[in-house]
């Protein structure tokens, strides 16, 4: 109770920020990928060709469909759009008798069609999808534990966030000051600099997050309102009644038509489509506004007769709590924005990713001062410093070999997509393993220069390998690949000019002096390389 407030907060914004630290890198890292979600489900897939005429897409998909799965329960229909790597349509098969529905989603009930209208024969792979659901969902764990973790990290990232606006009371004067070669002070420089740049979108983003997992952080207004979970969701997103297989064939309407209405009565593009009982006399077809299109994540819909054309049902206007709620959501996941403001988006989780790894790093910058002997740190030193350099240094170095390996695995390959992300965890282990057989600064030094490699390089193979390298993608005027190549090319430079810095630096001589009876070292931020 002596201590200041302030200093009271200090401490709760280095414990917080420090327990799950590790976890809320990964989670930043990820989510900023994942705002480029549908740019990396095609850079990921070379071989296809830009969208450029959506309805034709659709009218294969349709087509596609049509023949593949005529009588089934539902179809699913994205609408391809210029960034996307064609339509990942999807099918539920009607359920034998004495069987539960099938979900949908399995492998062998969806497909992909590309440009042409035609399904795509191209590598399995993920894409951005993967970094999407592990931004929230983690991987090789079940997805309740998984999110309890996410959603505590979040918790403790707000603590974190609101107790260092509060701890730094110069903050704002401190992210115009730099001092290079300052140890701790650089550091600390640095932390302020990534926090403040863009501290409105760290308490956004931290606080619309936790409104994603509020159901389940939070259950107690579900329970108290709602004992069937089902009625939950009835009123948060209100769908026509069901129907029921006639056993009358019927052809289905042309669903560009019905696109057409539907975006005069909507206001907004068609995102999605839903077919409930295709080829029969009850077919319906549901159609839903674009997120793209509106800030909230909760887009409205319209359902019709699918052999008609006829409009039955239209949803409701949500209420004020769930409209707020989805503005939430969607301005959390941002797919409203626009490629200016994803750009922005990119940029503030960047520096949210650094703001966390500076923050991770300065905890033993600043506790190694005070060790007895900055030489031979406690056991528990260790392990945080370790840590570190496993995860900050070693997941970008897996990332990179996960898109290496998204180039070099065959097209063919038995479980290619999993695959893809098994590489990423076992280059990720072997980063552990060399953060805890070799020296700290070694370490740093080998990871960090391996990632700048990995990623620099990659643009050069698109350029040799595929045919929709740099040069390649200017001439077509397809930004998306250009745009993938030249961050990669960024990152990888600075990734490799870290790992220069750190090489070349070395600790100050340990000094002599008295202070209240103790010795004094001389400020360290990683041990000299071996």
């Amino acid at each position: 109770m002596s201590r200041s407030f302030r200093q009271s907060q200090a401490g709760l914004h280095t414990w917080s920020g420090l327990l799950l630290g590790w976890v809320l890198f990964l989670v930043f890292v990820t989510g900023t990928v994942a705002f480029w979600r549908e740019g990396m489900n095609r850079w990921m897939r070379p071989e296809l060709a830009r969208v450029e005429q959506p309805m034709q897409v659709l009218a294969g998909a349709q087509r596609f469909l049509q023949g593949k799965a005529p009588d089934a329960k539902s179809w699913f229909i994205p609408i391809a759009t210029e960034s996307s790597p064609g339509a990942q349509v999807f099918w539920q098969p009607q359920p034998k008798e004495g069987e539960a529905p099938r979900r949908r989603g399995r492998r062998d009930t969806q497909a992909l069609i590309g440009a042409d209208g035609l399904p795509a024969l191209v590598r399995e792979t993920r894409g951005g999808e993967f970094f999407y659901r592990f931004h929230f969902d983690l991987h090789y764990m079940p997805v309740i534990w998984a999110r309890w973790l996410v959603g505590f990290a979040a918790m403790m990232m707000l603590v974190a966030i609101l107790s260092g606006i509060v701890t730094h009371k110069k903050i704002f004067r401190d992210f115009f000051t730099f001092r290079r070669k300052k140890g701790q002070r650089s550091w600390l420089d640095g932390h302020n600099a990534t926090a403040v740049l863009a501290l409105p979108f760290h308490l956004m983003i931290t606080y619309t997050g936790l409104v994603t997992l509020m159901a389940l952080l939070m259950p107690w207004a579900v329970v108290a309102n709602y004992t069937d979970e089902t009625k939950l969701f009835e009123t948060l997103f209100p769908q026509a009644e069901a129907v029921e297989r006639s056993g009358k064939p019927a052809p289905l309407v042309d669903l560009r038509t019905l696109v057409r209405d539907a975006e005069t009565r909507l206001g907004g593009t068609v995102g999605s489509i839903s077919v409930s009982e295709p080829g029969d006399a009850s077919a319906r077809v549901t159609m839903y506004r674009a997120p793209s299109s509106m800030l909230s994540s909760r887009p409205p819909s319209l359902a019709y007769d699918g052999v008609s054309g006829r409009l039955l049902w239209q949803s409701p206007v949500h209420g004020a709590a769930s409209l707020t709620a989805g503005t939430m959501i969607g301005l959390h996941a941002g797919r409203y924005a626009d490629t200016l403001l994803r750009w922005i988006y990119f940029l503030c989780g960047t520096a949210g990713s650094l703001m966390v790894a500076s923050g991770m790093v300065m905890w033993t910058v600043k506790r190694r001062e005070k060790l007895p002997d900055p030489e031979d740190p406690h056991f528990g030193f260790r392990v945080v410093e370790r840590l570190n350099v496993a995860t900050i240094a070693g997941f970008p170095l897996g990332m990179g070999c996960m898109l290496w390996a998204n180039r070099l695995l065959p097209v063919g390959m038995a479980d290619r997509a999993e695959w893809e992300i098994h590489t990423l965890f076992l280059a990720w282990l072997a980063a552990f393993a060399v953060s805890l057989l070799r020296r700290p600064a070694a370490s740093w030094v080998a990871l960090l220069g391996a990632t700048g490699l990995l990623l620099g390089l990659l643009p050069l193979y698109n350029m040799i390998a595929t045919d929709k390298g740099l040069v390649a993608a200017l001439a077509l005027g397809d930004l998306l690949f250009v745009g993938v190549d030249l961050t990669l090319l960024v990152f990888g430079a600075a990734f490799l000019l870290v790992a220069r810095r750190v090489a070349r630096f070395r600790t100050e001589p340990r000094r002599e002096g008295r202070a209240r009876g103790k010795r004094i070292a001389a400020p360290a931020v990683l041990e000299p390389a071996e």
